[in-house]
């Protein structure tokens, strides 16, 4: 399981351990977005701290319709408690947690200011 907490800004936070090129794991607090269906994006400054990869170009339609290219990186991480190798693409926002990072997953938030939030695997076979 992995829990996190409701900010003052009612956004659900949780951490994640990101790797850098070395293999060396740091806690990255991410805001859990359900309107972003990637794996993970973090900041500029954070993808050349970590020296990360860079793999190739993305392409995504905003909500207002306009399209936006972006670098698409790949790292390392630990997902409750699991090492896995995922695309992370780069944004100039705090770092988000998307849709495919959780995929089989049940989120549960209190959606108050210090509010639980967690996600739990779910058995889906």
């Amino acid at each position: 399981m992995i829990t996190g907490i409701v900010n003052v800004d009612f956004e659900a936070i949780v951490q994640i351990l990101v790797c850098d090129i070395d293999g060396n794991a740091y806690p990255q607090d991410a805001i859990v977005d359900t309107g972003f269906n990637g794996w993970l994006s973090l900041s500029p400054e954070s993808i050349a701290r970590l020296s990360l990869k860079w793999k190739r170009q993305g392409r995504a339609i905003l909500g207002d319709g306009s399209e936006c290219l972006f670098n698409v990186y790949e790292a390392n991480v630990f997902w409750d408690g699991v090492p896995m190798t995922i695309p992370i693409d780069e944004a100039d926002s705090a770092p988000l947690i998307g849709m495919l990072l959780m995929e089989e997953y049940q989120l549960t938030v209190q959606v108050f200011t210090g509010g639980r939030v967690e996600l739990h695997k779910v058995n889906t076979t």
